[in-house]
């Protein structure tokens, strides 16, 4: 089968590996991607040997995650040692992963202690990863800051994006840009696009829908009392795949084809109406591919 490609951009097509039982076994989900049409795979959790099998088969990685997901929380701990303990961990891990054809490193800036200070946390956080600046840039490295807002976050939002940036200048700084969290938090996506385009060095293929007469319902601050939030989301908005939601992909493909991205789309499954069965995962990426490769 031919790769996939969205319309706008030629984009390549893939999709973040999960930790769902049919993703497990490497080979089988190489086999799959190809006989599907995705043209890369984002490993969820960067294992080097996972990552050459699937450049051997001709595929793109779109991004390997730094560290384990507690290696994180690790480079953001208040504890200088350990701080520098994962910085250590982590270079060794980029070494290994470019030799290996991984560009992309995927890391959240997620505190240890979301409870601490945001200026103090934000202040863990560039240490750390101003010290894996040498090696990100002898080994042709980038790091790729996903905004998702989680406890504590330190770089979701256009705010905290530019400060990230000021502090870390270096090109092998950028962004996982994933609209789907810009739109839960009522954040423009195209204008932070438009804003960062130039930073973004990788793309995931995820929507977000919103509930008016939920927001008026429930709000944002509180959760529910009574009713029950769907799964990959809240009461006043969900998780979606592309199409499914508030997110305009044509326009979006179009911002990045003018800023020279030159990466792929990676659909990040998580929608309730698909997750949960092997059956209803494969369909959800297969209706994400079909939609992606219209825009």
């Amino acid at each position: 089968m031919t790769i996939a490609k969205t319309h706008t951009g030629g984009f390549t097509i893939g999709f973040r590996r999960m930790g769902s039982e049919w993703q497990k076994d490497t080979g089988a989900l190489i086999d799959w991607a190809i006989a599907n049409g995705f043209g890369a795979i984002d490993i969820a959790n960067n294992a080097v040997s996972d990552l050459k099998k699937i450049k051997a088969a001709g595929l793109e990685v779109g991004s390997v995650d730094l560290l384990g997901w507690g290696g994180y929380l690790e480079m953001l701990a208040p504890e200088k040692s350990r701080r520098a303990a994962a910085v250590a961990e982590a270079a060794r891990n980029i070494e290994a992963s470019t030799a290996a054809g991984g560009k992309n490193f995927f890391a959240l800036m997620l505190p240890l202690q979301a409870e601490l200070p945001r200026k103090e946390n934000f202040g863990y956080m560039i240490e750390s990863y101003s010290a894996l600046g040498p090696v990100l840039e002898r080994t042709g490295g980038r790091l790729v800051v996903e905004g998702w807002p989680g406890p504590g976050a330190l770089c979701c939002t256009p705010e905290t994006y530019r400060a990230l940036f000021r502090e870390l200048p270096s090109k092998h700084f950028g962004v996982n840009y994933d609209p789907s969290h810009l739109i839960r938090m009522g954040i423009d996506p195209l204008r932070f696009l438009n804003e960062i385009a130039g930073r973004v060095f990788h793309v995931h293929g995820k929507d977000t829908a919103l509930y008016s007469e939920h927001l008026y319902e429930f709000g944002h601050e509180q959760p529910p009392t009574f009713a029950e939030p769907p799964a990959f989301g809240a009461m006043a908005w969900r998780y979606t795949i592309p199409g499914h939601g508030q997110g305009r992909w044509i326009e979006t493909f179009r911002i990045l084809k003018s800023a020279g991205y030159e990466g792929c789309v990676s659909v990040e499954l998580e929608d309730a109406n698909f997750n949960g069965s092997e059956a209803g995962e494969k369909r959800g990426l297969i209706l994400s591919r079909e939609f992606l490769a219209g825009c």
